[in-house]
């Protein structure tokens, strides 16, 4: 958290104040981070011009021109704002003003975010599909499970070096509209479920980020709003409470570390 609807809010949030911006001033008050933040970073910023503001993943990526991208990963409770952030804020790690006197700043109390420069899409890591693409489709996830047969599938769902964004909140939510299991090994998927499993994941992502995305903890856009889809959730979070679906009993249990949640009924 966030995942790919609370990234692209931020990114749709900020696009409008700074395409077609130039840098005028870049400080960095706190350059540790996941991936500490090089001393030439505010050099190599300074007087750069954002062409294009868009997501990548989990990153916020600014096209700078001549091949050269700013990435912003806000991690576990990270925030990419607008403004100067107030006197009383904590943990801000860079500010950057512009010639028009837009201004943002990131701050993560946490630090697992990063900020840095880079050319190749390979400087983010192993990145995966976009779910949202055209490219991710019944067909692709097929080919995800043959490859991967013995991932359950909301483990293959989440691993970000296969797809890109879909986090536990997501996946969960996903999987209950598919109505597969979480925990069923990808080898036992049947093709039509594959395709049910993508278009549930495309319409519950649309449908957060034209909510703001979830807001459970820490979440805000670069304006400071929280989203609204956690409102709507039909399984996370919701153990031993009825199913809106068929009123049989939520149940959870931990998978990779993370939170699961199903219906028993809906879900096979």
């Amino acid at each position: 958290m966030p995942e790919l609807p609370e990234v692209e809010t931020v990114c749709r949030t900020i696009a409008p104040h700074l395409e077609g911006e130039e840098v005028s001033r870049v400080v960095v008050h706190e350059p540790r981070f996941r991936r500490l933040i090089p001393e030439e970073f505010a050099i190599r910023l300074q007087g750069r011009r954002v062409e294009r503001v868009h997501r990548r993943g989990k990153f916020v990526i600014l096209e700078l021109g001549d091949g050269d991208r700013w990435a912003v990963h806000l991690g576990m409770s990270g925030r990419f704002l607008l403004g100067d952030p107030p006197p009383e804020a904590k943990h801000v790690h860079v500010e950057v003003e512009f010639r028009s006197g837009a201004r943002v700043y990131l701050q993560d109390p946490r630090r697992f975010g990063a900020c840095f420069l880079f050319r190749e899409e390979s400087e983010l890591g192993n990145l995966g599909l976009e779910p949202l693409s055209d490219q991710f489709d019944g067909d692709a996830l097929w080919a995800l499970r043959t490859a991967h047969p013995r991932l359950a599938i909301k483990t293959l769902l989440m691993d970000q070096r296969l797809v890109v964004g879909v986090g536990n909140i997501y996946a969960n939510e996903a999987l209950h509209q598919a109505r597969v299991r979480p925990g069923r090994r990808a080898l036992r998927l049947r093709r039509r479920e594959a395709v049910a499993i993508v278009e549930a994941i495309r319409e519950i992502l649309r449908r957060s980020i034209a909510l703001g995305g979830s807001s459970l903890l820490d979440y805000r856009d670069a304006e400071g709003r929280p989203g609204t889809f956690q409102q709507t959730l039909r399984v996370y979070d919701r153990a031993g409470e009825a199913c809106d679906a068929c009123g049989s009993e939520i149940r959870s249990r931990v998978m990779g570390g993370r939170s699961t949640f199903w219906c028993p009924c809906c879900q096979f």
